[in-house]
């Protein structure tokens, strides 16, 4: 995506002529301080930019983004942390959206066979526009239970479970006339005319267009798959390196995510018993802030083949990379693919007790902030990783199929996990290169010497 150079653009990055020099000093410039800051400081070579200064990386939020993006002018060597409309996978309304249509063109095209393969979102209704829709979905199954969900939220907040029409009815009329704040306000999609242009919108008139919070009713998962009656999700990591052409890679760390108290069904009013972020479990009374509530992947994988098996095991974890690439799919020609953006995307994945895994959400801002020493070192290492393949000290030659923890998922097509393997699917031998909770992945001296 080019930006013409004027008097109204900001400028960042190097002359010129100079993009794929090996940079011994790279200006960085981020607000977040968390282990994000303290991995950029360490960094041989990187130098902190403030306030209005030139930097040639920014780990920026989406504020920024959308305030500053189109008024940027960048060298080309310059990173930024977010793509331009990132929001067509990280809004939990666009996400299914995206979702629901990817599906119709799969089933247009390949068959319903191959659709089925993105059958793992519940059933999801935007409200209050699809309201009807929900009441009449809501009428075929009287007494489930449904989750009410603010597309634009995180952390656990606003959220709630109902299982009366009464409940959605009393909420449907506290949102007439809700504003959102300026932090809040929902981003204007960038259309796609018939031409396959984007159609970008002014921040001002983003502001403008939505003037009630949406949300989401989503069907709740009843039979979560339990480890000492507790529910938990899963937070994996995906960084997408580009659009056109698909370009991510999927690291070998994550964890699972507990809550603090044993699931029940006859209560579900006990956030503690429902939701599993951080932000929630850690206000529980009981809550341990060194225990805290998480399992590293490894173990979550290793307590899951003792259980069921090595083979069931795969099969779950080979279902879970479906899904990150079939969700990428679905917004790969709506996100505005430019060379200047990476995104590190967090993706919560539910498992139910007939081992299949549901997508809940993608975060683009994944919490990079350590809940505790175990928390810290994963953070810091993905984040080390995250620059390495990032590379704006020009040392990849391109060819690379693992960096660090990472392990390139798709190039224009699936990677295989054997050297020199052709990138075809449908191959009897074809493994795909993903070690997504391996449990061989590094020593501990090797973790160590990584990070």
């Amino acid at each position: 995506m080019s930006r013409p150079k004027n008097q109204n653009y900001k400028g960042h990055g190097l002359p010129k002529g100079k993009e794929r020099e090996q940079r011994a000093s790279i200006r960085f410039k981020t607000t977040l301080m968390n282990t994000l800051m303290d991995v950029l400081r360490h960094r041989p070579g990187w130098v902190e930019v403030k306030d209005e200064g030139e930097w040639d990386f920014y780990w920026c939020d989406v504020s920024w983004l959308r305030e500053n993006f189109d008024h940027t002018y960048m060298g080309e060597h310059v990173r930024i942390s977010h793509f331009r409309n990132h929001y067509e996978l990280t809004r939990k309304n666009y996400m299914v959206k995206n979702l629901k249509r990817f599906r119709k063109q799969l089933e247009r095209e390949a068959g319903k066979l191959e659709a089925a393969k993105c059958d793992f979102f519940p059933k999801t209704f935007e409200m209050p526009c699809e309201y009807h829709l929900f009441v009449e979905e809501f009428r075929k199954n009287p007494g489930i239970t449904w989750i009410m969900k603010p597309v634009a939220r995180s952390q656990g907040k606003g959220i709630f479970l109902f299982r009366r029409l009464k409940d959605i009815m009393d909420w449907k009329k506290g949102t007439a006339g809700k504003k959102l704040t300026s932090l809040e306000a929902q981003p204007a999609r960038n259309t796609v005319n018939p031409s396959g242009s984007h159609d970008t919108r002014s921040s001002e008139d983003q502001k403008d267009e939505i003037p009630v919070e949406n949300y989401v009713a989503q069907r709740y998962i009843e039979n979560p798959y339990l480890i000492g009656g507790r529910k938990f999700d899963l937070r994996v990591y995906v960084l997408v390196m580009s659009y056109i052409p698909l370009r991510a890679w999927l690291y070998r760390d994550g964890f699972a995510r507990f809550s603090n108290t044993r699931f029940t069904l006859n209560s579900i009013d006990d956030q503690y018993v429902h939701l599993t972020n951080v932000a929630v479990q850690k206000t529980s009374p009981d809550y341990h802030p060194k225990k805290g509530c998480k399992w590293m992947l490894q173990r979550f994988r290793q307590y899951l083949a003792s259980k069921h098996g090595p083979e069931a095991v795969e099969t779950l974890f080979s279902d879970m990379d479906n899904i990150f690439i079939r969700s990428l799919q679905s917004v790969q020609k709506v996100i505005i693919s430019d060379k200047h953006c990476f995104e590190l995307y967090g993706y919560d994945i539910l498992i139910d007790q007939d081992l299949k895994p549901w997508l809940l959400e993608v975060n683009a801002s994944p919490s990079l902030t350590a809940s505790s020493q175990e928390d810290y070192e994963l953070k810091t290492c993905l984040l080390e990783d995250t620059l390495h393949i990032v590379d704006m000290e020009a040392r990849l030659t391109g060819r690379e199929k693992r960096v660090g923890g990472f392990d390139l998922m798709w190039n224009d097509g699936p990677v295989s996990r054997e050297e020199g393997g052709p990138d075809l699917s449908g191959m009897g031998n074809f493994v795909t290169n993903t070690h997504l909770g391996s449990l061989d992945y590094f020593t501990d001296v090797e973790r160590v010497s990584r990070c």
